[in-house]
């Protein structure tokens, strides 16, 4: 068993409307007649409104080098995680005091959108109080399966350290990927899409003293769920290239929900002796305005269930793996009736699915 006691995150400070993307993506691949008509309108259909950067939007008109790009990264992830960090630990809506860092002893860092060795975490643990003797996972290459993924390794981890606290941070710098010379569609569809997230989530296991610090009830998770799809790495991913990493992104994933994703989520159900309806929110990454469509369709359920989903896709865009995050942020700060049960799910590389059970109300 492990708690979810807290959620932070880090806002990047630069806001950029979808309207004032749209413009700029116009005017630094110079769209204009048919190819205007043809991709433009993604930017509406998308129902994303604002989007938050590390970089004003001056930076995108320029040329950058990988390195350029990846010490921004580098920067910018230490200085964003440490704010989710830090909000996650002392945040007054789910806490009724701080907990110490040095209460934390496994660091999860998930992140896909730049490159460090020693990986960021090293870097936190210098900059905060934790012990010297704190465990480290840090997790690379999940995209946008990776915040679902780092709750199940800290449930993995808490249900073999029962006394244990895990502190996962999920930190995705979209925007320093972005590519000036990249044509391809799928660049063009991730114009419209992604923005900058960094979010922070404490766990604790069944027997810490932590547990008892929550202001509220608090959910926990139940059971977890994977499954890869063979011979689906072109799904999505990136492309390493000499200018840095080129986003693949495929048409496909929409209608792979009705198919691999619906497979997925009907044996855990199954396995977990739940039905449907049993079910009072889904804490669903939001891939896109198509994806989530896709989801409800294969559930028969309104957007009810999604709509803290939608909310998050409209106020931040498609963060990769702290996007999840932020939907959790937003359930729990709701009075959900006890024992109501809730799935998180996440999509991403590999082709994966993530799935979560969470029980919520728990004393």
């Amino acid at each position: 068993m492990a708690y979810i006691s807290s959620v932070g995150k880090g806002i990047p400070k630069y806001n950029i409307n979808q309207h004032e993307v749209r413009e700029l993506v116009r005017d630094i691949f110079s769209i204009d007649g048919r190819e205007a008509r043809r991709f433009l309108p993604v930017f509406d259909h998308a129902k994303i409104e604002n989007r938050q950067f590390v970089t004003d939007a001056n930076w995108f008109g320029k040329r950058h080098t990988f390195k350029e790009k990846n010490d921004l990264y580098r920067q910018h992830a230490v200085t964003y995680s440490l704010q989710a960090m830090d909000d996650c630990l002392s945040n007054e809506a789910f806490l009724t005091k701080d907990i110490p860092y040095e209460a934390i002893d496994l660091i999860i860092f998930v992140s896909s959108t730049g490159l460090s060795t020693p990986s960021i975490d090293t870097t936190l643990m210098n900059k905060r109080p934790f012990r010297d003797d704190v465990f480290r996972m840090p997790l690379w290459g999940l995209g946008c399966a990776g915040g679902a993924i780092g709750l199940a390794r800290a449930f993995d981890w808490l249900s073999a350290h029962p006394d244990k606290n895990v502190l996962l941070v999920c930190c995705e710098l979209c925007s320093l990927t972005f590519q000036i010379d990249d044509r391809q569609k799928s660049n063009l569809i991730g114009t419209a899409l992604f923005g900058d997230g960094i979010s922070s989530v404490l766990l604790t296991g069944e027997t810490s003293p932590y547990t008892s610090y929550h202001r509220n009830k608090k959910p926990f998770l139940r059971q977890t769920n994977t499954r890869t799809m063979k011979n689906s790495e072109d799904v999505m991913g990136w492309d390493v290239t000499n200018n840095g990493l080129e986003v693949v992104f495929s048409k496909s994933i929409p209608s792979l929900v009705k198919s691999f994703w619906s497979m997925h989520i009907d044996a855990f159900l199954t396995e977990n002796n739940i039905s449907q309806d049993a079910i009072y929110s889904f804490v669903a990454h939001p891939g896109g305005l198509k994806v989530l469509k896709a989801m409800e369709e294969v559930l028969d359920v309104t957007g009810e269930k999604f709509r803290h989903s939608y909310q998050v896709l409209r106020d931040h865009g498609n963060m990769s793996s702290a996007t999840v995050l932020y939907v959790l942020d937003k359930w729990m700060r709701e009075s959900i009736p006890d024992q109501e049960l809730g799935i998180i799910s996440a999509l991403g590389p590999g082709f994966s699915s993530e799935l979560l059970l969470m029980e919520w109300g728990k004393s």
